[in-house]
């Protein structure tokens, strides 16, 4: 199912395509595909050129460790996240490598890095639904994560399945139109609340 975005101005049409459904096929996806995700989210832009993202994944292929991260989730999302076949936690190292201080971007840099595997992911004919719905300290333990590192999200990754398999109103919430606030709500010219010409 394409839900391609009604954008008010033109914009590339991979961009358009990318949405984030619940409906996900079982089919598995392959390493190499995986890898090339991973390549994608490699090449994000970082402040210093830290790199301080950090992904864990899992393939249902490997039932054990999916099932560690899929108890991570909190049970609104593990209602459809259970046909995910790759789950994926993305953290952050919060300090700097070469003096230990604190890198205040790191979060971000891990959204940038997550922005560019979900843009591959849509370029190569799959889905992924970034989820902040999990427990954080769950996380932390079960996954070994360690200190100095921040879970940020986790994400639910393979090909686009059949909505009618959801539970409701997850099956309608679905087939919504997709919605954006217009970018004159929070783009500003010069100083904030003064709108763009």
């Amino acid at each position: 199912m394409e839900k391609p975005a009604p954008a008010q101005h033109p914009i590339h049409e991979l961009l358009a395509r990318r949405w984030s459904p619940r409906a996900f096929d079982e089919r598995p996806v392959d390493l190499p595909t995986l890898r090339t995700l991973f390549e994608a989210a490699r090449w994000a832009p970082s402040s210093s050129n830290e790199q301080p993202w950090r992904f864990i994944v899992a393939s249902k292929a490997h039932e054990r460790e999916w099932n560690r991260l899929f108890e991570c989730l909190m049970e609104g999302n593990r209602k459809w996240a259970f046909r995910a076949p790759i789950l994926i936690l993305a953290a952050a190292k919060v300090s700097f490598g070469d003096d230990g201080g604190v890198n205040r971007h790191a979060v971000y840099d891990t959204g940038m890095a997550v922005g560019n595997l979900v843009l591959q992911a849509t370029a190569s004919g799959l889905v992924a639904r970034q989820m902040a719905g999990f427990h954080i300290e769950k996380s932390r333990v079960d996954l070994l994560v360690p200190s100095g590192h921040e879970p940020v999200a986790m994400i639910a990754l393979g090909y686009p399945g059949d909505p009618t398999v959801l539970p409701e109103p997850l099956r309608e919430r679905e087939s919504q139109p997709r919605h954006r606030q217009p970018i004159e709500e929070w783009t500003f010219s010069g100083q904030w609340g003064v709108s763009l010409p």
